[in-house]
This record gives C-alpha cells, sequence and structure tokens, in this order.
C-alpha cells in the first residue's frame, strides 16, 4: 500500500502514514510561522538591526516556500526532492553566513568576510548537488570538497577573523556569535551526514543505519534556520534595552 493518492486536478493527499511527508508540511508550516513573527516584529528594532531581523524572516520565508513544493513533490512521486531543496539551500545557507557580517558590523567586520563566507557556501552546496545528482560515481570526491568549504567556513567563524570581531565586540555580540557558531558546528553537520546516506562512497556503511535522509533534512533545517533567526532577534532585543 502506498502512502500517496493522486486526486485529478488537486495536490497528492498525504496519508497520516506517511511520517516524511508529515515532516515537509510541518517544517512548512513552522518556517511560515517564524517568518510571520520576524516580519511583524521589525518596527520594534532600529535600523541598525532590523536588517539582521529582516535577513532572518527571508531565511524562513525562502525555506517554508520551498517546502510547500517539496511536500507536494514528496507525496506525488515518494522520491526525494534534491533538486528543490538544493536550490532552497542555495538561497538560505549565504543568507545565514551574511548574518554573522551583520552582527560583527558593529566590531567593524568589512564586506569581504561576507562575500568569503557566500563564496564558501557557495562551492560547498554546488559541488555538494553535483556529486548528489550529476557525477554519482565521484560522490566521494565532490563530497569531499564540499566538506573542506564547510570546515573552512567552521574555522572562519570559531578561530578566524569572524571569531576575532566577536571577541572584540563582546557582550550580547559575542554571546550571540558563540551560539550561531554551535549551530554551524552541531547543526549543519546534518548535511554531510545527509550527503552520505545518499550516495556512494568509502562511507557507504553508514547506510544501514536505517536513517531516512529527508526527515533528517526537515528536522535540521526547521532547528537550524528558525534557531538562527531566534538568536538574531534575541541579540537585536537585548540591544534595544542596553
Amino acid at each position: 500500500m502506498t502512502n500517496f493518492m493522486i486526486i485529478p486536478g488537486l495536490i497528492a493527499k498525504l496519508l497520516p502514514t506517511d511520517y516524511v511527508g508529515f515532516t515537509f508540511f510541518v517544517g512548512c508550516m513552522a518556517m511560515m510561522a517564524a517568518s510571520a513573527f520576524f516580519f511583524l516584529s521589525l518596527n520594534q528594532f532600529d535600523k541598525k538591526w532590523r536588517t539582521s531581523v529582516l535577513v532572518s524572516g527571508l531565511i524562513t520565508f525562502i525555506a517554508a516556500v520551498h517546502y510547500f513544493y517539496m511536500r507536494d513533490y514528496w507525496t506525488t512521486f515518494q522520491e526525494s526532492p534534491t533538486f528543490f531543496r538544493y536550490v532552497d539551500w542555495t538561497l538560505t545557507v549565504p543568507l545565514m553566513c551574511v548574518e554573522f557580517y551583520l552582527i560583527l558590523k558593529v566590531a567593524g567586520a568589512k564586506q569581504s568576510l561576507m562575500w568569503k563566507m557566500i563564496l564558501l557556501s557557495l562551492v560547498m552546496l554546488i559541488t555538494g548537488y553535483v556529486g548528489e545528482t550529476i557525477d554519482r560515481p565521484n560522490a566521494w570526491i565532490w563530497g569531499l570538497i564540499s566538506g573542506l568549504a564547510y570546515f573552512v567556513i567552521v574555522y572562519e567563524i570559531w578561530l578566524g577573523q569572524a571569531s576575532k570581531l566577536a571577541q572584540a565586540a563582546g557582550g550580547n555580540v559575542l554571546a550571540a556569535h558563540k551560539i550561531l557558531c554551535w549551530f554551524v558546528l552541531v547543526g549543519w553537520s546534518i548535511y554531510p551526514l545527509g550527503y552520505m546516506l545518499g550516495t556512494d562512497g568509502w562511507y557507504s556503511g553508514i547506510h544501514g543505519l536505517g536513517l531516512n535522509i529527508d526527515v533528517a533534512y526537515n528536522l535540521a533545517d526547521a532547528i537550524n534556520k528558525i534557531g538562527f533567526g531566534l538568536v538574531v532577534y534575541n541579540l537585536a532585543l537585548q540591544s534595544q534595552k542596553d
């Protein structure tokens, strides 16, 4: 018995037994609600922090739209919506990198830092897409390049220029920066794991873990993107009070 039903002229029906489709639906609703929260709160902040909160809302809104389409794709074909997911990431992950620049502007962050992190995130995503969809026989090579770009981002925010700027800013900015760093180090680590679940290579042994790649991605996306935004929102709120 399948977990979906095609209704002529309508979207595919999501059945109660389809737990994967359920995570797509919940992810869409959660990120849409977060977007409304961030957008409706903009007026309480001055220009210094408004852009940061706006970007948080854009991240979750873009993700919500893509999850709406990914949910329909899954329920119709019962296949992982890899293309839509990478389009979502290509738009939202660089914006998450922009958040680091925006909160560190108070410490003198330059646009070169922003563009460096955006470039690294695009390398990480584009090579991941190539390995997962275009050149699957060499997925481990593309995954290695993608992973290296990820670890350079991790180094930059934990030990590099971004870290030094956060130390110079101190206070609320430093505290928020550290939390965002943990999101990248721990929260983003689910993505290379998902990549290994979806491709073949020296790591193929983890395929027997019984994990579903879409459930892992959906939960990670909701936690990372909404969590990122809430950290930025709280930083803006605390800075307004100081």
